[in-house]
């Protein structure tokens, strides 16, 4: 009886949480608390940033470059099969100027392809789905430009401010569901393209918050030096200035190490790894690892990133991760068991450390099954890869704030904060009935 009062509780709860797609409260949560209720997250990849960069600046690209690089449409049951894998958030990584500007000169963003992105955010916040969309690599014409000087770094910045001041009007009423990202991977590699990166990064923050409404005080994500953990620590010794307070989120990506997660021909200078994980190696292999990239090498990545910005109140979101599968049939000494478990290993233990040092972790799902790092089948629905989504679900379940207290804790606790389970902050003087989170606990009252 307690659990059926539970789900009827929850679900009047998110019956009040949206209208007409759009969610109808302000942004008045901080960037730390959102990165605790984004949970686990999903990359919805190969899609909306999908296309070819011969058509920058032109709107060649149209509504068909959604599937140009994997066949599947997203609808609504997508989604929602998305949702029910345990996936708290989605990040839908968008191109704009390659091939959906329909005037060069203005840097006009094509209706047509504005409106396709927000009926796929549309999507996900139906389904009580935290959301981050960006201005992709988007055929490089920034992200590969990071070190320009001069004038052609203010007409990059000319271009940012007006891809960016027309995507925020259109999101405008969107609440704290959703979370822009400035830039995705941008190519910086020391402190002199990093200070150019805070440039540009200001100069997305500064359009989105001109536009008012919700996006005053929206979450807003920035992007370390070429998304590396390395880097960012290293080169990120300042955030860009914010009208709003605590609402700056900084986002890496992880893929380590290269010749397990994307190498796929031995080369002369080193071999792939078939295998990660001390208990995973296959004895007489030439592609078990031979430096330190495996379980404590993670850990320490996380643990730079907290030590760096969690601590001081900067939460991190990893936007993308991940590992090709292979397919190790008929090769001779291999063991396709062992790489099963390595893959298995390597998500779980960046799902978990991610979610243990309050992290948002976003796994990379291209939608191509068939090749490594394929989790979902949209096409059918169903899981491609249980190593992955398993390994996944594993680690929300022993990470998650899934248990459900019998009451409420008093406010005599150092965080006297309460929230409802969207995430609003609420007044414990004024409680109803109903599930509440408190210090990372879910409380019934």
């Amino acid at each position: 009886m307690k659990h059926i009062s539970i789900f009827a509780i929850v679900a009047c709860l998110m019956m009040a949480s949206t209208m007409n797609g759009q969610t109808t409260g302000k942004c008045d949560i901080t960037a730390m608390e959102t990165a605790k209720l984004m949970g686990a997250g999903w990359n919805l990849g190969n899609t909306m940033e999908a296309g070819n960069n011969a058509n920058n600046f032109t709107n060649n690209g149209g509504l068909d470059a959604e599937t140009s690089w994997q066949q599947t449409k997203t609808t609504q049951a997508v989604i929602d099969f998305v949702a029910s894998q345990g996936f708290k958030s989605v990040r839908i990584p968008c191109a704009w100027v390659m091939g959906h500007i329909s005037n060069a000169e203005t840097y006009t963003i094509d209706k047509q392809w504005m409106a396709r992105v927000k009926q796929v955010v549309d999507y996900c916040i139906n389904d009580d789905l935290y959301v981050v969309i960006n201005q992709h690599w988007d055929g490089g014409w920034l992200e590969n430009n990071i070190k320009a000087t001069g004038a052609d770094k203010e007409k990059n910045k000319e271009i940012l401010k007006a891809i960016w001041t027309q995507i925020a009007e259109a999101f405008r009423d969107y609440d704290y569901h959703l979370l822009f990202a400035g830039l995705n991977e941008p190519n910086a590699e020391d402190q002199t393209t990093t200070n150019n990166l805070l440039e540009y990064e200001q100069v997305f923050i500064d359009a989105v918050r001109a536009t008012g409404g919700n996006n005053a005080d929206r979450v807003l994500v920035i992007q370390g030096p070429s998304t590396n953990i390395g880097h960012t620590c290293n080169f990120m010794k300042k955030m860009p200035s914010d009208t709003a307070k605590d609402r700056l989120m900084m986002e890496v990506h992880y893929y380590d190490p290269w010749q397990f997660w994307g190498m796929e021909n031995d080369e002369s200078w080193g071999n792939c790894f078939y295998y990660w994980g001390k208990d995973n190696h296959v004895a007489g292999s030439k592609h078990n690892p031979n430096w330190d990239c495996e379980e404590a090498y993670m850990k320490r990545q996380v643990l730079m990133m907290y030590n760096n910005f969690v601590k001081k109140g900067i939460p991190v979101l990893i936007g993308e991760l991940g590992a090709n599968w292979r397919n190790l049939s008929g090769m001779a000494g291999e063991s396709q068991e062992k790489h099963n478990a390595s893959i298995a290993l390597y998500y779980k233990l960046i799902y978990q450390y991610a979610l243990q040092y309050d992290m948002v972790p976003m796994a990379w799902d291209n939608n191509y099954p068939h090749y490594g790092m394929t989790i979902l089948n949209r096409a059918t629905r169903n899981v491609y890869n249980h190593f992955m989504m398993d390994a996944i679900k594993e680690a929300i379940a022993t990470t998650g704030i899934e248990d459900v207290y019998p009451d409420v804790p008093t406010q005599n606790t150092k965080d006297n904060r309460f929230f409802d389970l969207h995430g609003r902050r609420i007044n414990p003087n004024n409680m109803q009935h109903g599930i509440f989170i408190h210090g990372g606990k879910k409380y019934v009252k």
